[in-house]
């Protein structure tokens, strides 16, 4: 089912971010809380992507993130103000390779899937029949996360980026009932995401934002996000607005 978590403030290490708390999103690879009948671990790789200059640098691997000294030494030397990363627990019949991880980046821009897409490939069909083929022949991998990846990004440069993920799992919702549409997008200055019937928790402050499937501590400021909803967020500011099905 995955994990993931968004961050925005003052420069921290990445890898540090990632192991942050009892609860971090590390310790989620293999001890999640929340998972929702969606899996038991997160071994299917990860992925962490930190803004430099104001675009993405990015880090996947197919390896669990309890077991890649690799990526514990890049993660650890990266310090960024704005991070997104991710655990995966790949879906039955998806392939198990790094391109296949979150996060997806384009430009200035980083997404995440956490969830599956009821009945793929076919319910995604007549939103892989609307890009240009090009986009669907040279997706990251073939998957469900992937394609809607490329559905999203083909709407950014003209869209409010909120509409653009509002409008997305509410058709995806209509045409595969019952979909895991857990979306976080951003692109460093600002976080968009939606529950689509799984977890989401926001930790604001006054100078820095985190948005993350799971709490990494028991800090009594951490705030739930209510099922069915889309999240725009940035350091001292969350807004949540219900999405009707």
């Amino acid at each position: 089912m995955c994990r993931h978590l968004a961050y925005l403030g003052p420069p921290c290490s990445v890898g540090e971010l990632l192991a942050r708390g009892p609860h971090s999103l590390q310790s989620q690879g293999w001890a999640p809380r929340d998972m929702r009948g969606g899996g038991t671990v997160n071994a299917d790789g990860y992925g962490a992507a930190w803004w430099v200059d104001g675009a993405p640098v990015r880090y996947r691997t197919a390896r669990p993130v309890w077991n890649d000294e690799a990526g514990a030494a890049v993660l650890g030397s990266a310090r960024s103000g704005a991070v997104l990363a991710a655990v995966r627990s790949a879906t039955v019949g998806m392939p198990v390779v790094h391109t296949a991880n979150a996060p997806f980046t384009d430009g200035r821009w980083a997404f995440s899937h956490n969830g599956t897409v009821r009945g793929w490939p076919g319910s995604l069909a007549r939103l892989a029949a609307e890009l240009p083929i090009t986009d669907v022949l040279t997706l990251d991998a073939p998957t469900d996360s992937a394609l809607l990846w490329a559905t999203v990004r083909a709407r950014l440069d003209s869209d409010d980026p909120a509409d653009v993920l509002a409008e997305l799992v509410r058709s995806v919702g209509a045409s595969a009932p019952e979909s895991r549409l857990n979306l976080l997008l951003t692109d460093g200055e600002q976080v968009v995401a939606t529950t689509w019937y799984h977890s989401l928790s926001v930790l604001v402050t006054e100078d820095a934002v985190l948005v993350a499937s799971e709490p990494h501590d028991d800090d009594p400021a951490w705030r739930p996000v209510p099922d069915h909803s889309l999240v725009t967020a940035r350091p001292g500011h969350v807004a949540v607005t219900p999405l009707d099905p």
